[in-house]
């Protein structure tokens, strides 16, 4: 679940682990982007979006947003849990600052500074030179597949951000489905390779590991589905999705869209 098509990280990476997979992706376009609203009204609409794919008595659900998880966690799982294990989306901070830095954190404006984030930084990050870098507009662009706005969006963070950056957390799913745009705007000449560090691939392993699923010779055994909820409506997954390679992939791995 995911505010829009910023989910398409992690749904990819729990197909690429578990190609059997069945998948329920679950928006909320219309309420889109969740950054600016309020936890009250961010709370409500989360729960609407994930009570639309508990419907489907998934596994397990992922909350592929980090605005999300820092708002609403606590009322998701008090909702599903334990029937349904809810799984989080943590900013990459503690690997970031383990290879040292100096390490950007970009995230969306009410993800950066929020207390969430600063307690992850202080845990992790304390003896590593962190800098948060907010990106006003930079999910809404990649929400739309609107490439001159997300190349605006990126120059603009990228100004930002240190000139001797080693590490970039991305702190919004939505921007882990243009990293390379990002880590071209920031890797500076003459400088070691600029790492990214998105969490899709962490929180589909955990998704896996919570629901006791392997990821080992059986996967593949079945028939994957897929199934787009936009506003709990079943739909096409949305146009803009196939711009990246993760639409491309859920769209053609599996049985046909619903």
């Amino acid at each position: 679940m995911d505010s829009g098509i910023g989910l398409l990280p992690a749904a990819a990476a729990v197909r690429r682990l578990r190609p059997d997979a069945d998948l329920v992706l679950s928006s909320d376009p219309a309420g889109m982007p969740w950054g600016p609203r309020t936890p009250e009204d961010l709370t409500v609409r989360a729960l609407a979006v994930a009570e639309a794919a508990a419907a489907h008595r998934p596994d397990a659900l992922i909350v592929a947003c980090n605005t999300a998880s820092v708002h609403t966690l606590p009322a998701l799982r008090a909702r599903l849990e334990p029937a349904l294990p809810v799984v989080g989306t943590v900013p990459a901070i503690k690997p970031a600052a383990a290879g040292g830095g100096p390490v950007a954190i970009w995230a969306t404006p009410a993800t950066t500074g929020s207390p969430y984030q600063r307690a992850l930084i202080e845990e992790f990050a304390s003896g590593v030179g962190v800098t948060e870098v907010a990106c006003p507009g930079l999910a809404e662009a990649v929400q739309r597949a609107d490439g001159a706005a997300v190349d605006a969006a990126i120059a603009a963070a990228a100004a930002l951000t240190p000139a001797d950056t080693r590490a970039v957390v991305l702190g919004c799913t939505h921007y882990e489905l243009v990293a390379e745009r990002i880590r071209a705007a920031v890797q500076r000449p003459g400088l070691p390779p600029l790492v990214l560090h998105g969490s899709a691939g962490a929180v589909a392993a955990q998704a896996l590991r919570r629901i006791g699923e392997r990821t080992g010779s059986d996967a593949g055994a079945g028939a994957a589905g897929l199934t787009v909820l936009l506003d709990g409506r079943e739909a096409e997954l949305p146009a803009a999705a196939l711009a990246y390679a993760e639409g491309r992939l859920l769209r053609a791995v599996g049985s046909p869209v619903r």
